[in-house]
């Protein structure tokens, strides 16, 4: 018999006397908890929780302590025409689930139309009580100006690592290990975005093709490591071993980010399993069509859209957060299809209730908060839309250096705009240039290396005929598709991503690199590999472009150096609107052709011209003026330079971008003019006016 307990917090939780157990379920007619043994093979009980405050069923367990293994079931009406899907017959887990026993199959009892028990293939919850000891961890609460993201998968990272111990590959100790650490150092790395750690399912088509979700963008545990991301392969091992990654990481002088997915759940469409929200309560948890609520609105492309207008909903996701904060101590969070979490009634709301709970929340405030500005509904693209305080994946930076170095249609201008830290996104809701997060590629879509080297997708291996993956990519095969020993095209697809890699560098706003750019990594062509749990995304280290390391280390290290730009906007006079009058009057960035001359409005708009000069001469913000001179044509370009003697730092015609070998000497620094090659990137530094 279970005693009243308290409605808070939801889930289980350990208390004086015993286990306190609380579930949203405001629909349901009853709820009961279902306990088995400790292999969650056998129910031994069914308990009613019988107390009920507003939403919330509760009840307190006397004498339970942690290691319970527990499920829920949920009594209501099966109506799907009027949103209602429970059935007893299901074992439900908990949300709130702290770690998650059993693994789960897709099996037709799983369906709430069926009529069998699953209990025994179903998910459930084990109760935690966890210490550790996080000893002098300090965060490393980073300046923006500071930040160099790299976005990486904790397996395919180490995968193939040949200095990470066996044991450790492709894990969270893998990542905090002494090789992985000195690699992300040496690169100039100081927060990692890791993809979803959140424990996550297979969907059922690619269990059918015997594939998994490697990327995990399918949750099922809102509060748990992925187990099989760590060494000791259970659900305390692995808590206990991201807690340790963290804090190393934290040591290194890293932040750590999670890339979370709160805008679906794994129970996919009305045709998918029932695992949880589902059978606890349909209408408390999805957004439902208007007039046919036995569908779901599918703003995620996943099936389902968890309904944060709801406060059930909205409370998961904050104690979600907040538990990643207080007990990982996390840094910050990249929201997959964030649009989702701010949509009301009829669309995206720039002042959602959810922007305004994280804003308020003493936990929170404080955290990096990094939006994907786009999702699959109506009016989902919001790039710039997000809140002060709020970052965003810029793809328009992405597609414009694409289309700029690898020949798309494009103009200066917009090259300009998104060099300056894309002012015309996000400036007018006041916010700074590092909320633009500049990358040009990403986990979803081509790497670096075959960016440069395929122009049509390679997805066969997917299982779905090469339909999945965007098929505009604004990229280039250099000359020939696909692998080759041709010494010219390796030559160009070399240069191609210098460039890229030195506009993602040399941009004001946050930069973030693709873990595998730096080593020439290679998918063969596959831009949506989600599904590749092999070495088609893990990272080949064995076959690391040496020198492509050392010229992003060499970016990295000039960034540091030279370019602690944040705080201020810079438009591109004359690509659009007018400056404000401080920037006309001491500009920090000045604008110029190769001949040396000013760009006019047909300059900037001119798809054919693709050389430009970039000046960053902010008094009291850089330590010397600066000129980048970018190149994209086949041709050698000369450029008229200001007066001065103009030191090179960064010529990325050479395959580690050091200048000639007597760049260090006078002898070798530019007056007048100077000549940058094709494809190419040159960054010099005045030394003497």
């Amino acid at each position: 018999m279970l005693d009243k307990g308290r409605p808070w917090p939801l889930g289980a939780q350990v208390v004086p006397g015993g286990v306190n157990f609380a579930v949203h379920a405001p629909h349901a007619s009853s709820v009961e908890l279902c306990l088995f043994d400790e292999a969650g093979e056998v129910e031994q009980a069914r308990l009613p929780l019988r107390a009920r405050s507003g939403a919330v069923w509760h009840g307190l367990l006397p004498g339970a302590t942690a290691g319970l293994v527990y499920g829920l079931r949920a009594h209501g009406p099966w109506a799907p025409e009027h949103g209602d899907r429970f059935s007893p017959h299901k074992l439900l887990l908990d949300p709130w689930a702290r770690e998650i026993v059993g693994r789960f199959e897709h099996r037709d009892e799983h369906h709430a139309s069926h009529p069998a028990d699953n209990a025994r293939w179903a998910l459930k919850a084990r109760v935690v009580q966890d210490a550790y000891d996080w000893r002098d961890d300090r965060p490393p609460h980073l300046a923006p100006s500071d930040l160099v993201v790299l976005e990486l998968h904790v397996k395919g990272f180490t995968m193939r690592h040949p200095q990470v111990p066996e044991a450790l590959r492709g894990t969270y100790a893998g990542l905090a290990s002494e090789p992985a650490i000195a690699h992300l150092k040496r690169l100039g790395i100081t927060a990692v975005s890791l993809l979803p750690v959140h424990q996550h399912v297979d969907e059922a088509h690619l269990e059918r093709l015997g594939l998994r979700n490697y990327w995990g963008y399918n949750t099922v545990g809102f509060f748990c490591p992925e187990p099989g991301l760590a060494a000791a392969g259970d659900g305390a091992g692995a808590r206990t071993e991201f807690r340790d990654m963290v804090r190393t990481l934290h040591a290194a002088g890293i932040e750590v980010w999670l890339d979370v997915v709160y805008n679906h759940t794994a129970e996919g469409d009305e045709r998918g399993p029932t695992i949880a929200w589902r059978g606890l309560d349909n209408r408390a948890w999805y957004r439902l069509p208007p007039g046919n609520p036995a569908g779901y609105e599918n703003f995620t492309g996943c099936g389902n859209t968890l309904d944060i207008r709801r406060p059930g909903a909205m409370r998961l996701v904050l104690d979600s957060l907040r538990h990643w904060v207080q007990e990982y101590h996390v840094d910050g969070f990249r929201f997959d299809l964030a649009p989702v979490l701010a949509r009301g009634d009829t669309g995206f709301e720039h002042d959602a209730p959810f922007f305004q709970a994280l804003a308020q929340d003493p936990v929170l405030a404080g955290t990096r908060l990094i939006a994907e500005p786009w999702d699959v509904g109506p009016g989902g693209y919001r790039l710039g839309h997000f809140p002060a305080g709020w970052s965003e994946w810029n793809d328009r930076f992405r597609d414009t250096m694409r289309a700029f170095w690898l020949g798309h249609p494009t103009h200066r201008g917009d090259v300009a705009r998104r060099l300056a830290g894309s002012a015309d996104h996000f400036r007018s809701r006041g916010r700074l240039p590092s909320a633009s997060v500049n990358y040009v590629t990403a986990h979803d879509g081509f790497t670096l290396r075959d960016t440069v080297s395929y122009t049509h997708r390679r997805n066969h291996a997917n299982g779905e005929d090469n339909r999945d993956g965007h098929p505009h990519n604004y990229s280039t095969d250099a000359g020939l598709e696909g692998p080759t020993d041709d010494p010219l095209v390796q030559a160009r697809r070399a240069a191609l991503q210098r460039a890229l890699l030195a506009c993602t560098l040399l941009a004001q706003g946050t930069p973030m690199l693709t873990a595998g750019c730096e080593l020439g990594h290679s998918q063969g062509g596959n831009n949506n590999a989600y599904c590749q749990d092999n070495e088609i995304s893990w990272l080949d280290w064995e076959h690391a472009d040496a020198d492509l390391l050392a010229f992003v280390a060499r970016l990295t290290a000039l960034r540091r150096e030279l370019l602690p730009l944040d705080d201020l906007w810079h438009e591109p006079p004359g690509a659009g609107e007018r400056p404000p009058a401080r920037d006309r009057q001491a500009p920090a960035l000045v604008w110029r052709q190769g001949d040396g001359s000013h760009l006019h409005e047909h300059d900037w708009h001119d798809p054919d011209r693709r050389e430009l000069a970039m000046l960053v001469a902010e008094p009291g913000r850089v330590r010397t003026p600066l000129l980048v001179l970018l190149n994209a044509h086949e041709r050698p370009c000369s450029f008229a330079l200001p007066p001065g003697l103009w030191r090179p730092r960064l010529d990325s015609t050479t395959p580690t971008g050091a200048p000639a070998e007597a760049a260090p000497s006078p002898a070798a620094w530019h007056v007048g003019t100077c000549v940058v090659g094709a494809h190419a990137v040159v960054l010099l530094q005045r030394v003497q006016a």
